[in-house]
């Protein structure tokens, strides 16, 4: 009986130690006035936004460690969001829509309407410069997606505000501030658009740095074991309430 005890009690540690742990979630609130895209994030409303800070990271990156906060409103026209990421030494080299932004300093969210499926979402990538690359991402079997580039968000509004000199290796910045408005129509073949209550799910995540020495942080971890956001398994909830 002993042993048995003791099988059943082993075995059922090892189940709760081996659970992943659980998403988190971002309540977005009805924005409580108008919201100017000039990256500058002055606007009244962002004030009473949730904040949602990227923390998780991966050792064996050696990029700077710098704080990135972000924040999401909603109102009868847009998602909006926002990031403010501190930032010693802001560089950003590409200047065309749907040129390979991650590789600059950036940041990213990536949401999925309708949580019922994780096979399809939409990216969207924005550097320091206030440009950006959207897609649809798309899986397509076992460890395998596609990247449909030729999507393209329509009506996007989107700014930046640098605290620091572009492009400038040798002097010492503070850091930048992203604003992004999102239609929702763009949504409108993968969900409805959302009322309080309705909760679709989404990531965020930032790259940061010069190779070698670059570093990603995101908001809900994937547990990869290398720097991928493009687990949609894992992302958290977004939860619009009033």
């Amino acid at each position: 009986m002993r042993l048995l005890v003791l099988t059943v009690f082993t075995t059922a540690a090892l189940a709760q130690t081996s659970a992943p742990p659980p998403t988190p979630s971002y309540e977005v609130k009805r924005a409580s006035g108008p919201i100017v895209i000039d990256g500058k994030l002055e606007d009244k409303a962002w004030a009473a936004a949730s904040i949602a800070e990227l923390a998780v990271t991966w050792e064996s990156q050696t990029g700077p460690r710098h704080k990135t906060l972000a924040r999401l409103l909603w109102d009868d026209d847009y998602l909006y969001v926002s990031f403010d990421v501190e930032d010693a030494d802001i560089t950003a080299q590409f200047t065309q829509r749907d040129d390979p932004t991650y590789r600059d300093d950036a940041v990213e969210i990536f949401i999925n309407p309708r949580p019922s499926q994780t096979t399809a979402y939409i990216g969207l990538e924005m550097n320091a410069r206030a440009v950006w690359y959207d897609y649809l991402r798309v899986t397509t079997g076992p460890n395998s997606s596609q990247f449909f580039k030729r999507f393209q968000l329509e009506g996007l509004r989107l700014a930046t505000f640098l605290d620091g000199t572009l492009n400038a290796r040798g002097d010492q910045d503070r850091g930048w501030t992203l604003e992004a408005a999102i239609p929702w129509v763009n949504f409108e073949e993968l969900a409805r658009r959302p009322a309080a209550g309705t909760v679709w799910r989404f990531n965020l995540n930032r790259w940061d740095g010069v190779e070698p020495n670059r570093r990603m942080t995101i908001w809900s971890n994937p547990l990869a074991t290398w720097p991928n956001p493009h687990v949609p398994e894992r992302f958290g909830e977004m939860r619009f309430v009033q």
